[in-house]
């Protein structure tokens, strides 16, 4: 499977295409990233216009199984975080068949 881009080459491809330095496209990513991760822990939810979102959500407590002895185990509740693509993003990478 082919590699995808990494942060510096994004940055570098994001300045060509925008006219601006790498640092100024660096700092966009970096505040952009920051805003994401508090906006998602204050309300849960954070908005990438034409990309998806990301989610907060809450696990239950449940039952589970040890792999190697087969024994039951208690897995706590926990929250995790989600992204969902948005629609117009997953239809343009992968259309729906007809």
């Amino acid at each position: 499977m082919a590699a995808g881009m990494t942060k510096t080459q994004l940055v570098r491809h994001m300045a060509e295409k925008l006219e601006l330095t790498n640092k100024q496209v660096a700092a966009f990513l970096e505040t952009l990233a920051e805003t994401a991760i508090k906006e998602t822990k204050k309300n849960g939810v954070f908005v990438v216009p034409g990309l998806g979102r990301l989610v907060k959500a809450e696990r239950k407590a449940r039952m589970g199984r040890n792999p190697q002895t087969g024994e039951a185990i208690k897995i706590k509740a926990k929250t995790v975080v989600k992204f969902r693509v948005a629609k117009s993003a997953k239809d343009s990478i992968a259309p729906p068949k007809k």
